[in-house]
């Protein structure tokens, strides 16, 4: 196990900035989640984690051993890739074996490690089947056993679960959080799913166009989005954005069609700071609801489309030209056509500046 200390690392292929400039510190033992669309650079940054690409710029620590220009194998690095990568003609005792026998362990203390891993991973009984005979998911534990067998101080995961069905991904993604938890090792987990960084992750890294826009823990990426691309990148259905004009009378008010917010003091503070004089204002589906709570701001629009789920219904409410859209727990009935109100509390409210879209109330 390591910490992990990523320090002004570029990575530039011919013209195009894959990373540009990474700082990032990983405590030991940690599960970090590098997330993001795709084309952002977080597999460039695990696989300069990793040794697999060589720095343009920046240095990297394992620990306090600068790592920077070392090769992968010298690195006490794993890696479990998106494809599963298991041998076919050897069988799972063998493919999880490998790397041991690469490196000349004792026999003995080879079969106690593969014996061991195959247990903590539920896969004992499969040791002597070829990959052919196994499932995706039991495939999957292979590839993973194989990566800690060796105990490594560092474990990197490349969209691991990406070929697995609905239902085993979430299986898996339990499974393996799990599993981290027992060993403790440093974990750096790349995905461009929101569902696996919020459930997996002690910390999340968002990232976009070679840079980390945030670091964090899951509710405060959630909560406290510090831009408008993570406050859209995260949640789904995804957060309404609302172009909204500041406007002062006897108090401060934030007017769209349908809508007006009377200010909080602490929205009027920095308003007032910033000079804003028109603003977007984000507010996620969850947080918009068809009964009215104390204080709540009201909504004013029609109906224009619903989604029964089930166990929620999405609602679409045409507000002016705008499509805001609702996310109400239960099986709801709501008629098209028809008008209706739609009511948020003013702390679920964010504001962004329309011009660097950094949000202006964290």
């Amino acid at each position: 196990m390591a910490e992990v200390k990523i320090e002004g690392v570029k990575k530039y292929f011919g013209d195009v900035k894959a990373l540009n400039g990474i700082d990032l510190t990983i405590e030991d033992g940690k599960f970090v989640v590098l997330l993001g669309p795709s084309g952002c650079g977080k597999t460039t940054l695990l696989r300069c984690m990793s040794g697999l690409e060589k720095l343009t710029e920046g240095k990297i620590f394992f620990g306090e051993k600068d790592v920077s220009n070392h090769a992968p194998k010298s690195r006490n690095v794993s890696m479990v890739f998106q494809s599963y990568a298991v041998w076919p003609h050897m069988k799972v005792y063998d493919n999880i074996a490998y790397p041991m026998k690469i490196k000349k362990f004792d026999k003995q203390e080879i079969k106690k490690r593969v014996m061991d891993t195959a247990k903590l991973l539920g896969i004992s009984e499969l040791v002597d089947r070829y990959p052919v005979q196994l499932s995706g998911g039991q495939r999957q534990r292979v590839a993973v056993a194989r990566a800690i067998v060796l105990e490594p101080a560092v474990l990197m995961m490349d969209e691991p679960l990406s070929n697995l069905d609905a239902l085993l991904r979430v299986l898996m993604r339990s499974e393996l959080k799990k599993l981290q938890e027992r060993l403790g090792t440093t974990t750096v987990y790349v995905t461009h799913d929101q569902v696996e960084a919020m459930t997996m992750g002690d910390l999340i890294a968002v990232m976009k166009d070679g840079v980390i826009q945030q670091y964090g823990k899951p509710e405060d990426i959630y909560h406290k989005p510090s831009n408008k691309f993570i406050a859209g990148f995260i949640g789904s259905p995804q957060m309404n954005f609302i172009d909204v004009e500041v406007k002062k009378n006897d108090s401060m008010h934030l007017l769209a069609p349908g809508i007006d917010v009377e200010c909080t003091p602490e929205m009027s503070e920095k308003i007032t700071r910033g000079g804003f004089s028109k603003l977007i204002m984000g507010i996620r589906p969850e947080n918009i609801h068809h009964v009215a709570d104390k204080n709540a701001i009201p909504i004013k629009g029609t109906v224009y489309f619903s989604e029964r789920l089930g166990a929620e219904t999405i609602v679409h409410l045409k507000a002016g030209d705008m499509r805001i859209i609702s996310r109400i727990a239960g099986d709801e009935v709501f008629e098209e056509d028809t008008p209706m109100n739609m009511y948020v509390p003013p702390s679920k409210i964010h504001l962004f500046d329309p011009e660097s879209e950094e949000s202006i109330l964290d």
